[in-house]
């Protein structure tokens, strides 16, 4: 299923970034999954995104699409 959001943080340095979805949900990123193959995106992109199990029973967005 695709979510849409915002990327709300993202820290370059450690590749790690935060997108909240359109209903206030956070969720982490790791730039590996920015879709296209860059690996950095600003605060602020408005992202379509899906939602994935990640590490230590979290959910993470994955395949973070600029809109």
């Amino acid at each position: 299923m695709i979510h849409q959001g915002r990327v709300t943080a993202f820290d370059r340095e450690e590749g790690l970034g935060t997108v909240t979805t359109d209903d206030g949900c956070e969720l982490p990123f790791h730039c590996t999954a920015i879709a296209g193959g860059t690996r950095t995106i600003d605060p602020g992109t408005e992202v379509v995104f899906e939602i994935v199990p990640g590490p230590a029973g979290r959910w993470w967005s994955a395949s973070v699409t600029p809109r």
